[in-house]
């Protein structure tokens, strides 16, 4: 080599060498900047409702017995096998050999026997308590060896154990795993500014490394649509799930992107406090209901993505039958309904609105619908803290626009306490009945009876099923392709 491309070459190496360490990984594209629309309030799934939570730590700080795939499938993560008794209510585990928790200490039978307990607790936060309630025992026979007999047959529980809130958790950390989570995923937290983005590091110590592509995963919150368009436009965001489907057309047509649609199995409800007069009336959350076009709703909240649900249940759901025509949209019928109700109009009424954009402007759109029945809707934005402590936990409101997106969530209509306030003996019989029937058949016919009970007691006004739309760079591989859960899981990501 001569001199001069020898020193050519080694200023060049000494340039190399002195350029951060991210910027490094970014010309080994083994970095990724995801965003999302909302900043989780904490970062353990097993102590708060926001489904934030999951989006950057599930699969990817903290793992679960069992993984929910794109299509709804269940396979082996934490626990290798399992094999479930004829009545479907004793499941046995078959747990991985040699898996540590990030702190060092070692996941066994115990740790999960101490993580469904605490999950079921008389104290516990956890949003799905009453499903690890339901656990009758949990018995750690030996290390890598987990009995579960459940009070109640349910047949969707492996499915549930793969979810965000079944998480397995290291007894010392729990205290701080909002902040410091401790789990046994591929990442561990590098860094938290709060206010603006979560930094996942790859953990080195994982079982399975090498197969983990992704180095460093940044999530950024960006809530303002103009500003997410912005942000994909410039090359600072490299995936965005679930984007505000408004910022679309910018993006589609762009070759620099891959815009995918997916299905979900989330519910989009203007909720009703069922105890708060004159809304525990049936007759006037009827009115309500009817006064919505639900289609008009599509298109002013959700862009046009989504499809019209009757019920809590949506389309692409097994079981699922269309009870659109229970409530539709027929402004006079709702007008006699207030009249016979004894409602003397204009009937004032509040919707409380969380931060996202589905939201803000669905509320603008059936704002304008009711009023032209007789109801004046004053519109309330609150930042999701707000919601979650003053409608989610103190019910204080009159009506909230609101996505539920976890997929078999049914059984929140017979939760005591929950924040619709909505109690049903004879729900509370058929779901019972439905949790505890074996027969696909027989289970499809009280799933119908449960849809159209939800759509006759009219307890919400029924809005639609969205869409969500993944909009990334081109050479990205291995997004989910639909979303039955909300999550970003990272090791399934990788450049090409």
């Amino acid at each position: 080599m001569k001199r001069r491309s020898l020193l050519t070459h080694s200023a060049s190496l000494a340039a190399l060498a002195a350029l951060p360490p991210a910027v490094l990984a970014q010309g080994r594209k083994n970095t990724l900047t995801l965003a999302m629309a909302l900043e989780p309030p904490g970062l353990d799934p097993t102590a708060g409702a926001a489904s934030a939570i999951a989006e950057i730590t599930l699969y990817n700080v903290y793992e679960t017995l069992t993984k929910i795939n794109p299509d709804g499938s269940v396979t082996p993560l934490l626990a290798e096998s399992w094999e479930v008794s004829p009545d479907l209510r004793t499941y046995t585990f078959k747990l991985r050999k040699g898996v540590k928790f990030h702190n060092g200490e070692p996941f066994n039978a115990q740790t999960a026997k101490f993580s469904f307990e605490r999950a079921g607790a008389e104290k516990s936060t956890n949003k799905d308590k009453r499903t690890f309630a339901a656990m009758e025992t949990v018995r750690a026979v030996d290390d890598q060896t987990l009995v579960i007999v459940n009070k109640e047959l349910d047949p969707d529980f492996l499915f549930l154990m793969g979810q965000a809130t079944a998480i397995m958790v290291e007894p010392k950390s729990v205290d701080s795993n909002a902040t410091k989570p401790v789990g046994t995923g591929p990442y561990v937290l590098e860094n938290w500014v709060k206010g603006s983005s979560v930094t996942l590091r790859k953990w080195d110590q994982y079982r399975n490394a090498k197969d983990i592509k992704i180095e460093r995963a940044t999530f950024r919150f960006i809530s303002d649509p103009a500003a997410q368009v912005a942000a994909l436009l410039a090359g600072d965001v490299d995936v965005f799930a679930r984007v505000t489907p408004r910022s679309v057309p910018q993006l589609q047509n762009n070759p620099r992107f891959q815009v995918q649609v997916s299905g979900s199995r989330a519910k989009t409800i203007l909720a009703m406090n069922n105890k708060k007069k004159p809304l525990d009336d049936v007759r006037v959350r009827r009115a309500i209901a009817s006064a919505i076009d639900r289609k008009a709703v599509i298109q002013g909240a959700g862009d046009g993505y989504g499809a019209p649900i009757g019920s809590h249940y949506v389309p692409s759901a097994p079981g699922y039958i269309d009870t659109t025509g229970v409530n539709p949209y027929n402004p006079d019928r709702a007008r006699a309904l207030l009249k016979e109700a004894g409602v003397t109009t204009p009937l004032e009424l509040t919707i409380v609105l969380p931060p996202p954009p589905y939201a803000r402007q669905g509320g603008e759109v059936i704002a304008s619908m009711l009023s032209k029945v007789g109801i004046n809707a004053r519109l309330q934005n609150v930042e999701w803290a707000q919601w979650l402590s003053n409608v989610y936990g103190n019910k204080n409101y009159d009506m909230t626009i609101i996505s539920h997106v976890e997929p078999f969530d049914l059984g929140n209509f017979g939760k005591p306490g929950y924040y619709w306030n909505y109690e049903s003996p004879k729900f509370n019989e058929l779901y019972d009945r439905y949790k505890n029937t074996a027969r696909p058949q027989d289970r499809a016919k009280l799933l119908a009876d449960i849809q159209r009970l939800l759509a006759e007691d009219s307890v919400h006004a029924f809005l639609y099923q969205p869409q969500w739309v993944t909009v990334a760079q081109k050479g990205i591989k291995g997004l989910w392709k639909d979303m039955p859960i909300f999550v970003n899981d990272l090791s399934s990501i990788s450049w090409s």
